[in-house]
């Protein structure tokens, strides 16, 4: 369970990173590869120009065509792009590097080689080879095979990336999907544990009924009790039904609610085996739109997590309500001088799966949290915590 606990804290900071990664790679490969194919084709340039400056300094009035094509085999052999030379009218006389035999000089062969002179165009300007100021020829130049890898690589780059992306959706949705599975078990441990306390103290009253029926005083305490814990099982599973379905909300004076949980906790904390005390400090503020059943379940969580951050024999735990000053809203914080929290704990302490107890399942502030925000328009958040000293938690309604 600690490695699911694990990969569900971590998904979140995963899949940033993940996609972080991934938009960090696709840029880094166009401008690379933009970058690369930009200094090819200068390359590619330079040794056209270079060949068409040559030409131009040996070039007489007496230079025949024959010459040009033995200066073009010959100078420009060791290149690896495609070349066309044509003459001063743009017509093609020779050329290489292309899927053209040299020597066919059809008609078909020819339009075809100008359709491929229009495409190195596009990606290069034609060299003018010129002298005395007058054009003899033009020289067209393309992108050679590695060029045009280079430009195809984001492409494949992006497939491969896209794979990846595919993989990892799958990945996380694996993810997710444990991570359901995990909150449905840890919503059943929860119910269990809410049902086991009041269900223990029911056999414990019916073994003391058993063992001293005829004590008419006694077996009035024990109904009371009796009748106490079987409340508490039909608010335990009112609670439970409301998850996940349309809530209704009444205004109503939080106030006693309030102090119906801290009495609850009051009459419980000698079995925590610490000396806890338990303050309210309540302000003027006015009736709440709540959900009686929900709103106890998030004060008992936050009271519950407030004791178990008290790790001496002693400790205070303040309920404080009030009005916000800047926006008149209600808030209700639930103070406590425990352990704290640390800041790595603030990020993963309103995650499923969070807890710092070795049997605790980490739903308690979770589930509080959707109470108060979606079904109660309201915030939960860390007001303030201090590392060994204690911690705030605070809760924000609207009027």
């Amino acid at each position: 369970m600690s490695i699911r606990r694990t990969l569900y804290m971590l998904s979140g900071t995963l899949r940033g990173v993940f996609f972080i990664l991934i938009i960090f790679v696709i840029v880094w490969t166009s401008l690379y590869t933009q970058q690369i194919v930009g200094q090819l084709r200068q390359e590619a340039k330079e040794i056209v120009e270079f060949y068409a400056t040559t030409i131009k300094r040996i070039a007489s009035d007496q230079l025949e065509p024959a010459a040009l094509g033995w200066l073009f085999e010959n100078i420009t052999q060791k290149t690896n792009f495609p070349l066309i030379l044509t003459d001063a009218n743009k017509n093609p006389t020779t050329w290489k590097g292309i899927k053209i035999p040299e020597s066919d000089m059809s008609e078909q062969a020819l339009k075809n080689v100008r359709n491929i002179m229009g495409k190195m165009a596009r990606e290069n300007e034609p060299v003018p080879i010129t002298y005395n100021g007058t054009i003899l020829n033009y020289l067209y130049y393309g992108d050679s095979r590695l060029i045009t890898q280079l430009i195809y690589l984001p492409y494949i780059s992006f497939g491969a990336l896209g794979l990846l992306i595919l993989a990892a959706f799958l990945g996380f949705s694996s993810i997710k999907k444990s991570e359901q599975r995990f909150i449905w078990v840890g919503m059943a441990k929860e119910t269990a544990h809410q049902l086991g306390t009041p269900i223990s103290s029911l056999m414990g009253w019916q073994e003391i009924l058993k063992a001293d029926h005829k004590n008419s005083d006694n077996v009035q305490f024990v109904s009371q009790e009796m009748e106490s814990d079987i409340r508490r099982l039909e608010k335990i599973a009112a609670r439970f039904s409301q998850i996940g379905s349309q809530t209704l909300l009444k205004k109503q004076d939080m106030h006693p609610i309030l102090a119906d949980v801290v009495k609850y906790f009051i009459r419980r904390l000698p079995q925590t085996g610490k000396e806890i005390k338990i303050v309210e400090n309540y302000g003027e503020i006015p009736q709440v739109a709540l959900n009686r059943d929900l709103f106890e379940w998030t004060i008992e969580n936050l009271i519950k997590n407030a004791i178990d951050a008290v790790k001496g024999k002693k400790g205070t735990i303040k309920i404080i309500t009030g009005k916000v000053p800047e926006n008149g809203k209600i808030f209700i914080d639930v103070c406590d001088n425990g352990v704290g929290i640390s800041s790595k704990g603030r990020r993963d302490v309103f995650k499923a799966g969070y807890s710092t107890k070795k049997r605790g399942w980490g739903l308690g502030l979770v589930l509080a949290k959707r109470i108060v925000e979606e079904y109660h328009r309201g915030k939960l958040f860390i007001k303030e915590s201090h590392v060994g000293k204690g911690t705030t938690m605070r809760i924000v309604l609207n009027k």
